[in-house]
């Protein structure tokens, strides 16, 4: 049975044009060069440097109607998306206004201070665990509510902290904090009663069991935390019936939405042999409507410069992915594909049909995409 749509989010598949030639080098992606050069363009973000939140938080927030003109209160670079995280996690955001927190490793360099991507910390439930029941009750005693439904997110309820301007870790990490750090929205200027909850931490952090073991395996300290996503819910729409990703922002839209929502397929034949055994309305896949698929393979390449894994997860998104989807749009076994690649600052919207693999080469190439 054919599926009707699929559309396809790919966060950190665009580098900058500053280092695509170091990331192109020996990329061989035919099926994707195909698929770019006959797509119809959508919309194209470019962004700016200093935006605090990454352009497929953005793209999912939108879509889902979080910000844009229907939410004006909203602003225009953020991404709100904490209370939704919560519930993809398992809680209960209400109408409380969140704000979620990660515990992170800042690096000291030599004249300033380096988030460290959290994804690199290789963690243990059970360590993150113990950080949280040291940091909790400290928290508690200033007034705020927190909560810990992961060990690696939790989340402060706070009418103060909601209204701070945090930015997203993957967009502050490899990067001195100083202007990445929260500040209260429209002044400017930090937050005090953040500062001193992020200062208890740190020091009840400090020289703990956990981390000393930690430093004796080589690894590095867990000695900060970091406030992002910061917002109320709202209701939403989605404009797809079904949703697959790992990202608790995406899978926390689509059940507030009430959509279906699973685990993304390892590969487009996992996607379509569950879309098969779907009746449209549920379960694992879906014949009806859009189905939203995130894939995330480029986020810790991304973030680390290293273009030889971005390549390699490149080449593994074109033998899974692009190619047997090219395939299944010639065969009129997929109906439309759209494509959402992003970058650190902007993304690039495209969309494929059947009728327009039948059409002239517009010489659009995949590295014309990358975002200045």
């Amino acid at each position: 049975m054919p599926v009707d749509r699929l559309h396809l989010l790919i966060p950190f598949a665009l580098p900058s044009a500053a280092v695509a030639s170091t990331a192109l080098a020996g990329l061989n992606t035919p099926a994707l060069d195909k698929l770019v050069a006959r797509a119809s363009a959508g919309e194209t973000v470019i962004g700016e440097d200093f935006q605090r939140t990454l352009p497929h938080e953005r793209w999912v927030a939108k879509q889902f109607g979080v910000t844009g003109a229907a939410n004006t209160s909203a602003a225009a670079d953020e991404a709100p998306l904490a209370p939704y995280m919560l519930l993809a996690d398992g809680g209960s955001p209400g109408d409380t206004a969140w704000a979620c927190v990660q515990p992170v490793h800042v690096r000291i360099a030599h004249d300033h201070l380096v988030l460290i991507d959290p994804a690199a910390l290789d963690l243990a439930d059970a360590d993150a665990a113990t950080l949280y029941a040291a940091a909790k009750p400290l928290i508690e005693e200033l007034g705020v509510q927190v909560i810990a439904p992961t060990p690696y997110r939790w989340y402060l309820a706070s009418d103060t902290f909601g209204m701070l301007t945090g930015a997203s870790p993957l967009r502050a990490s490899g990067r001195n904090i100083e202007i990445w750090l929260p500040h209260e929205a429209g002044s400017g200027k930090r937050s005090r009663a953040w500062m001193k909850v992020q200062n208890e931490v740190q020091m009840a952090w400090h020289e703990h069991p956990v981390n000393e073991a930690r430093e004796a395996r080589g690894l590095p300290a867990v000695n900060s935390i970091w406030l992002h996503a910061q917002g109320t819910m709202r209701p939403v729409q989605s404009p797809f019936a079904h949703v697959r990703s790992a990202a608790a922002a995406t899978r926390g839209l689509a059940l507030a939405a009430g959509v279906d929502v699973g685990s993304a397929p390892a590969t487009f034949a996992a996607f379509t042999a569950s879309a098969s055994g779907s009746t449209g309305t549920g379960g694992t896949g879906g014949t009806g409507g859009t189905t939203l698929v995130e894939l995330d393979p480029f986020s810790a390449p991304f973030i680390e410069q290293d273009w030889g894994r971005w390549n390699a997860a490149f080449a593994a998104l074109e033998r899974d992915w692009f190619a047997p989807a090219l395939a299944a749009l010639q065969a009129g076994e997929l109906r439309a594909l759209g494509l959402t690649l992003c970058g650190d600052t902007g993304s690039v919207d495209l969309t494929i049909t059947r009728g327009d693999l039948r059409k002239l080469w517009r010489r659009r190439v995949l590295a014309s995409l990358f975002i200045e």
